[in-house]
């Protein structure tokens, strides 16, 4: 009985202790802390690396019908940006990596993506609901959140990108 009642508590606390070293989420006007991005089509790589290029975050997960819906749109904002302005990447929250990797193969995402295997990302970045679209200055400051599924290579959504941005 006893072993049944510390295996019940543990399975209960598990999920705070494994949260314990995911920052607070980054509100907009923040600087972005220290990460590490685990590669799903790109190489690993930190944060940081991405200091001195504006970046647009997307954050999604293979299960999400309207992340899978905005994909596209989001390949084809990457491919028409001038590498100078930005840069667009994805992370996964997929529980499994597979599941990600055969949607990004379904759809030929050129797109470096990562993948969220603990969660921290979506917590840092403060992704409640998917999906979000993080857009965040050279300097590593998260200029703007924005939630739920876009046309992001429509001329409204550019000239959004370009006023976040101050263009």
């Amino acid at each position: 009985m006893l072993n049944r009642i510390c295996l019940t508590l543990l399975l209960l606390l598990y999920p705070l202790f494994s949260m314990a070293d995911a920052p607070a989420p980054v509100r907009v006007g923040e600087i972005l802390p220290e990460a590490v991005l685990q590669g799903l089509n790109a190489r690993s790589r930190k944060l940081s690396d991405y200091r001195g290029t504006r970046l647009i975050i997307n954050v999604w997960a293979s299960w999400c019908g309207p992340c899978r819906a905005e994909m596209g749109s989001l390949e084809r904002l990457a491919a028409g940006a001038d590498a100078t302005e930005f840069r667009v990447i994805g992370i996964s929250t997929d529980d499994y990596p597979d599941r990600a990797k055969a949607l990004l193969a379904q759809i030929d995402s050129r797109i470096p993506q990562f993948i969220d295997y603990r969660l921290r990302l979506e917590t840092m970045l403060g992704a409640a609901r998917l999906p979000l679209t993080v857009l965040v200055d050279a300097d590593g400051r998260v200029m703007e959140k924005v939630y739920g599924a876009r046309a992001w290579d429509s001329d409204a959504a550019r000239a959004f990108i370009a006023e976040t941005f101050g263009d």
